[in-house]
């Protein structure tokens, strides 16, 4: 029989203190050590807790008071008049979400202020919540013009767009956070009012509706864990099989989920339910599910996990694209996404005890997910591309905020995936240096790491039990060391060269059995007891599958768990897309404690190329190539970038020739100038929609004129203007103008050109216009855009 365990979460939602009979009779076999057990102190991930409990949070929380998530609440509750509302009705899970990283912070380090603060947030949410339990401020507040989205009755649009049960998911996880770290009841009572709603409302025979967002699922689960309420766990049950087959592809409902076997649609509803169906599965034993989210991961880890452990590739719906279509400039790889990525591995591990999961959750954690924070804590990335050049950069705010507040209650809850355990088997999944506490049955056992990872593969373990007692340390050997950059075979190594992985107990080199990615030390353990594993830390060029036509001809640099790239100021020019680096190349390493935090640099030797006038012929210089982490890109500003770095030429992008267009100053009617550049980078297009470099548009607007803008470095002779139109129908919002025109300038006016051809619309090409000669200092192009769409522009060329 299973021994009763106390055990606790974040990302699960365990409590902290269980009695015997609150314990499900059923859960995840593996269980994993509190987050509050581990104390983390190391170089690396202490610093990066540090700021987001003193600068991301109170930021977050600033932010949500400025854009009127908070206003919200209070003109629900009636202490505010009007019915002016923030954006999105799903607006009110950043309080929610902030609230859980609050609580997590708190539980880490007492925080007075901020506990006080969290308690006003929770009585004002008390006071918005219907008398019934109902909780949806877009609703309660009855505006005039009430938001397209919400239906006319409530859960009519759920399926859709309305996100009240979305909502009422973050509010319970946030719930059972804040319960376990303060032990107050004031929002678990606000959660568990809503829950009973729900149960009242849907389920089998009632309002047969499935979550158009989920995530409702897993904080049922977390509820039913607090509570030791069935009714909740049945809930979250009903929510999963009722979806399908009749409903979208976007967010898997499309087949009933015991009969998917493939990713597809909106990455993080995806992920969340994948999650949500691990719970279900751990808590009630059905299988079906265990044999649909096997194979789902295996299709996400064979075909659309990006190197860095990204997923959703598309932005397009936010979503999977197909198989092994992953793009690198306009990748999406959302933040939300990541996160929801180390949720699932995490459960994917707990049920079936198996390293390769925790490898995929490494490798997002070093790499996708936090890339999406800046090192200060205070700007994001909601979209983390794998290349950019300068278009991308990140903000501190988005009107969809649901990046950033996922952030706030995701770092503190990292030290919670360093361990776990199953009744005598301790797991030690990842490394930074910490000291914890875990009770076995067999009694408790400090465990202290000291460690430099991920610079550095030297790990040791002091194991110090309180006695002279029997149990089985089980380590992972991740399998990047084992030369296998991630499980499913996406990836390879350029030269796999299996290095021995040394492990000493006391000093004493020990064979060990390797199961399931872990080495297996079961021994009588005593006090004083050290292990020290020594993981090989190669510099390795990582190539994809052939069947990644975004990569080939080039590879990507790792060390350790860390994906490397290149970024602009560190290589000459400020430019590293017309870059190209030797397969056989050296490469050395070197910490640079002064450069983005202290970082380990790559560099290598490569040559740049670049374009000439009217000649095919490259010119190329040989150069210094120097690589950064990617989780540290832009936090110099704007800049080129690339993971995958060419090593054959035909896969690089030249620097464009001095054309006229080049050398202008570009401008438009936009009020960003990001995208600027994109008019003269002299990128082909493969059609209208290629979404690979980057392109200027004016969505969301639609039925306007509109204007993009040479200024000339000098006056000059112009007669032809080329012009291919960025038009991502039918599914995105882009299409080719409704009509354009060109002008010239001169004597400070604008005059259109006398035109020698038609002016032609069309998409997939160029639409080239001759006219008669002018000199002038300046040429424009006035757009109006279609009734019904936005316009873009791929390229601009004057001649």
């Amino acid at each position: 029989m299973r021994p009763v365990l106390s055990f606790s979460l974040l990302c699960l939602g365990f409590c902290n203190v269980v009695s015997a009979q609150q314990v499900p009779p059923r859960d995840y076999p593996i269980q994993p050590v509190p987050f509050t057990q581990v104390q983390v102190h190391d170089k690396f991930w202490a610093p990066k807790m540090q700021t987001n409990a003193e600068v991301t949070i109170p930021h977050t929380l600033q932010q949500c008071r400025q854009d009127g998530h908070i206003d919200n609440f209070r003109r629900a509750a009636g202490e505010l008049p009007g019915d002016k509302l923030t954006q999105f009705p799903f607006d009110d899970t950043d309080i929610y979400k902030v609230i859980e990283g609050a609580s997590y912070a708190m539980q880490v380090k007492k925080n007075a202020k901020l506990e006080a603060y969290v308690d006003s947030l929770i009585t004002l949410i008390g006071k918005a919540q219907e008398a019934d339990g109902y909780l949806y401020t877009f609703r309660t507040v009855k505006a005039a013009r009430p938001h397209e989205w919400i239906g006319t009755r409530r859960w009519e649009k759920e399926e859709d767009l309305s996100h009240e049960l979305y909502n009422a998911g973050h509010l319970y996880e946030a719930a059972v956070a804040h319960y376990q770290a303060t032990g107050k009841k004031t929002l678990l009572d606000i959660a568990t009012k809503n829950a009973d709603l729900l149960v009242r409302d849907l389920g089998p025979g009632k309002i047969e509706v499935y979550p158009g967002h989920q995530v409702v699922e897993i904080g049922l689960a977390k509820l039913y864990r607090v509570t030791g309420r069935p009714q909740y766990l049945a809930l979250a049950k009903f929510f999963l099989d009722v979806r399908g087959p009749k409903g979208d592809e976007y967010n898997q409902a499309n087949k009933r989920v015991i009969d998917q076997d493939e990713a597809v649609g909106h990455a993080v509803r995806a992920t969340y339910m994948y999650s949500a169906m691990a719970d279900v599965a751990a808590l009630t034993g059905d299988q079906r599910y265990l044999a649909a989210i096997d194979a789902i991961w295996n299709d996400v880890v064979s075909r659309k996990l990006y190197i860095t452990g990204g997923i959703g590739a598309t932005g397009n719906g936010e979503a999977f694209g197909k198989p092994f279509e992953l793009p690198n400039m306009s990748a999406y790889a959302e933040t939300c996404a990541s996160i929801a990525n180390v949720y699932w591995n995490q459960r994917m591990f707990l049920l079936h005890g198996d390293a390769k999961y925790v490898d995929v959750l490494e490798r997002t954690l070093y790499n996708g997910l936090l890339a999406g924070v800046s090192l200060s804590g205070d700007h994001f990335f909601y979209p983390n591309p794998l290349a950019s050049m300068g278009q991308h950069q990140r903000g501190a705010w988005f009107a969809c905020a649901c990046c950033i507040s996922n952030m706030t209650r995701f770092m503190a809850s990292v030290p919670g995936y360093v361990y776990a355990q199953n009744a005598d088997n301790l797991y030690v999944n990842l490394f930074m240096t910490s000291t914890s506490d875990v009770q076995l049955p067999s009694g408790k056992v400090n465990i202290e790491q000291q460690t430099n990872y991920p610079w550095d593969g030297q790990l040791d373990l002091a194991v110090t039990p309180q006695r002279r007692q029997e149990f089985t340390l089980r380590i992972r050997i991740p399998g990047w060391a084992q030369q296998q950059p991630s499980p499913g075979g996406l990836y390879q190594f350029v030269d796999a060269a299996p290095q021995p992985i040394p492990l000493r107990i006391n000093g004493k080199a020990v064979q060990y059995t390797l199961d399931h990615g872990y080495a297996v030390l079961k021994r009588r353990w005593q006090p004083g007891d050290h292990v020290t594993l020594s993981l090989p830390m190669a510099i390795e060029k990582v190539v994809a599958s052939a069947q990644v036509k975004d990569d080939r001809g080039k590879f990507a640099l790792q060390r350790g768990p860390v994906v490397y790239c290149l970024e602009g100021p560190d290589n000459a020019n400020g430019l590293v897309q017309n870059i190209t680096v030797d397969q056989k190349a050296p490469v050395e390493v070197v910490y640079q404690d002064g450069l983005l935090n202290g970082i380990d640099v790559l560099t290598t030797t490569g040559v740049s190329t670049r374009r000439q006038l009217n000649s095919d012929q490259l010119l190329t210089t040989p150069q210094a190539v120097k690589a950064i982490p990617y989780y540290a890109w832009a936090n110099r500003g704007p800049s080129d970038m690339t993971v995958w770095v060419p090593y054959e030429a035909s896969a690089s992008k030249p620097q464009p020739a001095p054309t006229v267009a080049s050398r202008s100053t570009p401008s438009s009617s936009l009020k960003s100038t990001k995208t600027l550049k994109a008019l003269a980078d002299q990128y082909d297009p493969l059609d209208s929609k290629d979404a690979n470099y980057p392109y200027l548009h004016w969505w969301p607007k639609k039925n306007t004129t509109e204007f993009v803008q040479y200024d000339f470095a000098e006056p000059t002779t112009v007669s032809e203007s080329k012009v291919y139109w960025f038009d991502d129908g039918p599914w995105g919002d882009c299409r080719i103008p409704a009509s354009y025109k060109v002008y010239y300038q001169k004597d400070g006016k604008w005059l259109p050109v006398k035109n020698t051809t038609p002016y032609a619309v069309a998409k997939d090409q160029y639409n080239t216009v001759t006219f008669e000669p002018v000199r002038t200092t300046a040429l424009k192009l006035e757009v109006q855009l279609p009734v019904d769409n936005a316009t873009g522009i791929h390229e601009w060329i004057v001649k």
